[in-house]
């Protein structure tokens, strides 16, 4: 098991903490990690693009010239993709995105991204987080303690004080253990977890 250091909200450290080998200490899957954000992306598109193509487009029944002897080129309808309000060629059409991804990949996926971070020495626990008020300045002083400027803080209960607090710092992002996912977790340069959800996720994932 790795051990790592726990602090506490001054930044100074408190203890030491052993992490699961099960959730922070597997073989990281680079291509599990690389599918789960692929896969994360394409979820969030809606696929709700439309255009025309040249027969839902309204008009041009009539062919709008006789076929030879005007100087013109041949046309059959005014509704072609050539013409000015003409139909698209190839449009798109509404579609799902969505890719499938198995359950026991999605979870490979997600201790390989937490066991990356610890590697990496860009995670880290802290004692309790709590805040009397909502108060942005105080959230931001934790952050300057600890010496982070982008990273996911992972609570393990809803703290409505420490989530509003976070809320107007750039590049800052609270979660929860059911909320946690591989893109958030690469896209933030440091995870910090409290120690209840630190057992939270061991609990779930181990």
């Amino acid at each position: 098991m790795a051990n790592v250091s726990v602090y506490n909200m001054e930044g100074k450290e408190v203890g030491t903490m052993e992490l699961n080998d099960a959730v922070f200490g597997v073989e990281v899957n680079d291509h599990l990690v690389h599918l789960a954000v692929v896969r994360q992306l394409a979820n969030n598109r809606q696929g709700t693009q439309k255009a025309k193509t040249r027969s839902e487009v309204s008009g041009g029944g009539r062919k709008p010239w006789r076929q030879k002897g005007t100087g013109h080129a041949r046309q059959g309808s005014t509704r072609s993709p050539q013409w000015t309000g003409g139909g698209v060629v190839f449009a798109p059409v509404p579609r799902d995105y969505s890719i499938k991804m198995n359950k026991k990949e999605r979870r490979l996926a997600l201790k390989s991204a937490l066991t990356s971070r610890v590697q990496e020495n860009k995670l880290i626990v802290l004692d309790e987080l709590k805040l009397d008020e909502v108060k942005t300045k105080a959230m931001q002083a934790v952050l300057n303690n600890l010496n982070v400027s982008k990273a996911m803080v992972v609570l393990a209960e809803n703290d409505q004080n420490v989530v509003l607090s976070t809320r107007n710092i750039p590049n800052v992002i609270t979660a929860l253990p059911n909320t946690v996912n591989v893109f958030d977790i690469l896209k933030y340069n440091t995870v910090i977890l409290t120690k209840a959800a630190v057992a939270t996720i061991e609990e779930v994932y181990a």
